[in-house]
């Protein structure tokens, strides 16, 4: 029998959710060995390292919250070297890898799972019914995530994008409680999430330099630089355009960009929405910078501080990560 291990966030502005639709329905699904591991309040890679010792080869791993989450099930996965599938719910602000792989309930991911057929009876909900038009999730497919080195030291795997310098910094205005209490309101969460990012945006944008002098790929950028991002999923705070580059185990997308000025942001964000995130393919990037240096870097939404490094390569993960997709008309 299959272990279906629930990944989820019990202190997440989206708990109440979670439990309503997940975990109470968990009690329900037949032919599982049901397992959960709550998110603990140390951060990304502690969490990480302890679910990676829980897993075993076949495990369907079950993210039910937002990047974060993700994050956290994928480092395990890709940690441990188990054998295990990945799949996402998306119970967050900006669900940016379940968008990219297309799952949306707990009926997509269990019609695939078991043999992997999506057949398996025994393995349904019992109050399994999919509406007209709507299809089942599809075989495991491969994903291809980035992987961060911090001064040749591996750091973290990312499913879908990461930045360095002011987009990383803003997203400590996630973490504060006036905005954790806003989130977990489900009328107006997405609005609070924006305007008050653009408020800390035109209160801290000429504070300070966000990127220290560096070069990229051998090249000196130039000295008003205030971001970096690497870019492998299908979005990006979900109403910024990436592209197909996770089904690619070599390329991603990434720019640089002196995002302090208004008119460039804006000038950005209207490309990233209607079009796509500005930027050119690469097969990996390497910053260096001029002399020792304190950045701050996010990758989906978990971001830390790094002081006095000297160096920092995004690169394509050499282990491929198995995911669950929803299959496409």
């Amino acid at each position: 029998m299959q272990r279906l291990l629930i990944i989820y966030n019990p202190h997440s502005s989206r708990y109440a959710d979670v439990r309503a639709e997940v975990l109470d329905k968990v009690t329900n699904l037949k032919g599982f060995i049901i397992g959960k591991y709550e998110v603990e309040k140390t951060d990304v890679d502690q969490n990480a390292k302890k679910l990676s010792k829980i897993l075993k080869d076949g495990d369907l791993v079950l993210s039910v919250g937002g990047d974060a989450t993700g994050v956290i099930a994928t480092n395990a996965i890709l940690d441990s070297g188990k054998d295990a599938t990945l799949a996402v719910l998306p119970y967050g602000n900006f669900n940016d890898l379940s968008r990219t792989l297309g799952t949306s309930s707990l009926e997509d991911i269990v019609t695939w799972a078991g043999d992997g057929s999506g057949r398996g009876p025994q393995n349904a909900l019992q109050s399994k019914d999919f509406g007209e038009g709507e299809e089942p999730a599809g075989p495991a497919q491969n994903y291809y995530p980035l992987e961060i080195l911090i001064d040749d030291i591996h750091f973290r795997y990312a499913t879908c994008y990461t930045t360095i310098g002011m987009t990383a910094e803003a997203v400590h205005l996630y973490d504060q409680p006036k905005m954790r209490q806003k989130l977990k309101k489900s009328i107006g969460r997405k609005f609070s999430s924006y305007t008050q990012l653009a408020s800390w945006y035109f209160k801290n944008r000429h504070k300070n330099q966000f990127l220290p002098d560096f070069k990229l790929n051998g090249k000196l950028q130039p000295k008003n630089t205030s971001d970096y991002a690497a870019v492998n999923g299908r979005y990006m705070a979900r109403v910024m355009k990436g592209g197909e580059y996770f089904k690619s185990p070599t390329t991603f997308r990434s720019e640089t960009d002196r995002l302090t000025n208004f008119w460039r942001l804006f000038k950005l964000m209207m490309k990233s929405i209607f079009k796509t995130i500005p930027g050119s393919s690469t097969k990996g990037d390497t910053l260096e910078f001029l002399s020792p240096a304190t950045v701050e870097l996010q990758a989906e939404g978990e971001y830390k501080t790094f002081s006095n490094i000297n160096k920092i390569v995004i690169r394509k993960s050499k282990k491929c990560l198995k995911v669950i997709t929803k299959l496409e008309k």
